[in-house]
């Protein structure tokens, strides 16, 4: 049936006919007369007020609303009302039970309609009451109260349980996937040997498991097209990798527990299962992988950057400040050359060393690492060498301790040496006393940098030479995973 073009709607509540949906639906004007016109409004529950208003023309109640018996068709084919008549069915009567198609059916209906649709076949409905019709009635049959007094046709019974077979299939298969999740994840073995944050902090040194998690999203999305280091790849960069024998994030577990917690490649071959060779392949790629993705993240902090984290106590003692740097060294296995003893070994350790320089700001956060050096050189020379002097800027301050005296090199990029004052007395003056107090107060924290780096149990026992093509890499990221264990922080009131 065509849609009517005419825009008339009921305004009668909880009615929602109008022309254009219905155009077979004849709508009315209320009435002039005034006791009629108050029927009709007393009749559809609605005063006039700001929300409503009785306008000719624009407010009509719909013919769906009256009796057959209070409208009448003239010559022209037109429905009109009789007068005095007055609407009398609506929603909230008993009117409803015998509405037309279009009108809504009620929530319990359309449920009903839907699941007979999904679960039984439409034509072998089972009868329920409000399907009885007055003809069976008549013709001597009974109602029953409630559709359960009904027996089903036996085609209805066995689609009902196909029905009922397919859904328990579906279950089962849906609980069998969810246990191969679960089973999975329990094969995981860095959720067996880490179940507490005490556990991550010794496996890990990440100070808990949320802060590893963290750790494992930013890195998961390149690790994922991570490729292992072998001999072929060597030698012919298209040869594929390997197939993967563990878990993407066990692999950095095994990394992890070879250089947190200081285990040896045999262990981590009986613990993991694998072979020495995978073992050494794995620990080799992601030290590469580890070195190029930290080490490409910014770590030198801006002079903003800088002065906005700054502790209190910095700001009173030395607010300018930019890096507190200091060296440190790990022993090494000694070579048989001699050539190679005398360059590596350090009259500090009496023994051959690596030594590197570490610089932090002032909130504790690593932001220079150099790479390796052999024991022998001084504090002077890895200084130049480490290049730390051109991220400097005029103004800046360096603290350091008094065996570095860089203060002429400092002097040439503008920076300033902040170390204790140097004893030119038999005694030290008061102000010199405060001050060496004071920067030794501060200058604490890259010892503690230091210290949490060296905590990585690699650097417990000598380091072997055979580590040597590897050793600026793990030193790289230990120092930058060590960032993640939180911040430093000074205790006590006053540096004294």
């Amino acid at each position: 049936m065509a849609q009517s073009s005419c825009r008339c709607y009921c305004s009668v509540p909880c009615c929602s006919n109008n022309k254009q949906k219905f155009p077979y639906l004849s709508f009315h004007d209320f009435p002039v007369d005034t006791d009629t016109r108050a029927r009709w409004i007393r009749a559809i529950k609605r005063d006039e007020g700001p929300s409503f208003q009785i306008l000719r023309g624009s407010t009509y109640v719909c013919s769906q609303h009256f009796v057959p018996e209070d409208t009448c068709t003239s010559a022209s084919g037109r429905t009109r009302i009789k007068k005095g008549a007055v609407p009398s069915r609506f929603s909230w009567n008993d009117w409803g039970k015998g509405r037309g198609s279009h009108a809504r059916q009620s929530v319990y209906q359309r449920s009903r309609k839907h699941f007979r649709a999904a679960v039984l076949d439409e034509s072998q409905e089972m009868p329920v009451p409000g399907d009885i019709t007055e003809e069976a009635l008549s013709a001597g049959g009974v109602a029953k109260d409630h559709d359960y007094a009904y027996h089903p046709s036996p085609g209805k019974l066995d689609s009902a349980a196909r029905r009922i077979q397919e859904l328990e299939l579906q279950v089962l298969s849906l609980e069998l996937e969810i246990q191969q999740l679960t089973v999975k994840q329990l094969k995981l073995l860095i959720f067996k040997f880490c179940v507490t944050d005490e556990d991550f902090r010794y496996y890990t040194r990440f100070s808990s498991k949320e802060v590893f998690t963290v750790f494992w999203e930013s890195v998961y999305p390149s690790a994922s097209r991570l490729l292992y280091w072998s001999k072929a790849q060597r030698t012919d960069h298209e040869t594929p990798s390997p197939q993967r024998k563990l878990q993407l994030i066990d692999e950095l577990f095994m990394f992890l527990c070879r250089v947190a917690a200081g285990l040896q490649e045999k262990t981590l071959s009986s613990i993991f299962e694998v072979s020495l060779s995978t073992v050494s392949r794995i620990i080799l790629t992601w030290t590469s992988y580890l070195y190029q993705v930290l080490g490409s993240l910014p770590l030198w902090m801006t002079r903003e950057q800088v002065q906005a984290t700054m502790p209190d106590k910095f700001k009173l003692y030395c607010p300018q400040v930019r890096v507190i740097i200091d060296c440190t060294e790990i022993r090494c296995e000694t070579a048989s050359s001699l050539l190679l003893q005398s360059e590596s070994f350090s009259n500090y350790k009496n023994h051959t060393t690596f030594k590197g320089l570490i610089g932090i700001a002032p909130c504790g956060v690593i932001t220079f690492i150099s790479k390796l050096y052999t024991g022998s050189i001084s504090d002077l020379e890895i200084t130049r060498q480490s290049q730390i002097l051109q991220l400097l800027q005029p103004g800046d301050g360096v603290m350091a301790d008094k065996g570095f005296q860089i203060e002429k090199m400092l002097s040439e990029v503008g920076a300033t040496l902040i170390i204790p004052p140097l004893k030119k007395s038999a005694q030290l003056s008061l102000e010199d006393t405060q001050k060496t107090q004071a920067i030794a107060r501060l200058r604490i924290l890259v010892e503690r940098a230091i210290r949490k780096v060296k905590e990585y149990h690699i650097w417990d026992g000598l380091v072997p030479l055979s580590m040597v093509g590897s050793v600026n890499q793990l030193w790289a990221i230990c120092c930058l995973m060590s960032n993640y264990q939180g911040p430093l922080v000074i205790k006590g009131d006053k540096p004294v």
